[in-house]
């Protein structure tokens, strides 16, 4: 989804009463921990957009080698899960400037993110939204996959 046709969806869905959830990431090997995140995002609300990295800020984040699936790949298989509404690639480092264009009511990130590092808390908050940091799952990690694959 477009950035313009995902503030569409928001306007939409908040004319309509419903509680828009964001969180953004990389998502480069969705793994089961990927999508446990997302499903308790996406309870945190009536609709959950998620902010996916482009190919170019995952490599200015994690290195040339990363990642491993293209920017729209990676947006059409989590738009594919039923707990996703929406995905939306964006090209900056952080996802700050989309969260200013969709002012979400709720901002998951996981809790390994410390709470004063959330990108965009500053914008939920403003507007009397709130942030969540959730549980993740141990043992899942695409950097730990990518690992056993490449091992020889």
């Amino acid at each position: 989804m477009t950035r313009a046709d995902a503030v569409t969806l928001v306007e939409r869905l908040r004319g309509a009463g419903k509680t828009i959830v964001f969180t953004n990431g990389v998502f480069d090997l969705l793994h089961p921990g990927h999508v446990r995140y997302l499903r308790q995002a996406r309870a945190l609300g009536d609709a959950l957009i998620v902010g996916v990295n482009s190919d170019r800020s995952v490599r200015a984040n994690k290195g040339p080698a990363r990642p491993v699936t293209p920017e729209q790949e990676r947006a059409e298989i989590l738009s594919a899960l039923a707990c996703v509404d929406a995905a939306v690639i964006f090209d900056e480092d952080t996802p700050h400037e989309l969260v200013a264009v969709l002012q979400p009511d709720v901002l998951v990130k996981g809790a390994d993110w410390a709470a004063n590092a959330i990108v965009g808390r500053d914008i939920v908050e403003a507007r009397g939204g709130k942030v969540v940091r959730v549980t993740i799952e141990s043992g899942y990690s695409t950097t730990k996959m990518l690992e056993k694959i490449r091992k020889p």
